[in-house]
């Protein structure tokens, strides 16, 4: 049985979507240039957040000395990027095997 809406806190303004309306429905990318046109349509399908990074690191868990990361953390932010950079410098001498 279908759940009876609460006739209190129906928004007559704004009525749900029926499946018709669902089937009628087009995708913002083609809708918004027709509303707004191409330039404003483009700037508000934009990608949100970061941008992906160019060279993407791996995620590992590794355990190091409190007293390594307790210095790398006082350095303040960045501490594990900086940790990256020690141990690209290490491997610039050293060979890892």
């Amino acid at each position: 049985m279908p759940k009876r809406p609460n006739p209190e806190s129906i928004d007559h303004d704004n009525p749900e979507w029926t499946a018709q309306d669902m089937a009628r429905a087009r995708p913002a990318k083609d809708v918004l240039p027709e509303l707004f046109g191409a330039k404003a349509a483009k700037v508000m399908l934009r990608p949100r957040g970061r941008p992906p990074a160019e060279v993407v690191k791996d995620r590992i868990t590794i355990r190091l000395s409190p007293d390594v990361t307790a210095a790398f953390r006082a350095s303040g932010d960045g501490w594990q990027t900086r940790i990256d950079a020690a141990l690209k410098d290490w491997l610039r001498t050293h060979s890892p095997v």
